[in-house]
């Protein structure tokens, strides 16, 4: 099963905000997911991202592959670092 880390829209007409999930690639874009492991509101000033690092970490650890967007919101919370640098440990 392929495993994708993606976002799922949320909000009103006009007023987006985005959960960070774990779904299997071939489920649509808000439908089924496997977990939640944070959320993005680009409409704040700055805009928010809290990500779960230690579900993130787990969920690439096991072959996961995040979107083009996560992977520069995960690259941005120093979270693509840790995992290459945990990587190369092994």
């Amino acid at each position: 099963m392929a495993v994708k880390i993606r976002l799922r829209r949320m909000g009103a007409h006009k007023k987006p905000f985005y959960r960070v999930i774990v779904a299997d690639a071939r489920s649509p874009r808000n439908g089924r997911f496997i977990e939640e492991i944070g959320y993005y509101n680009p409409l704040t000033e700055p805009k928010q991202v809290k990500i779960d690092e230690e579900k993130a970490l787990k969920w690439l650890a096991t072959g996961a592959q995040p979107t083009e967007v996560v992977k520069k919101l995960f690259a941005s919370n120093g979270i693509i670092e840790k995992f290459e640098a945990v990587k190369e440990s092994k």
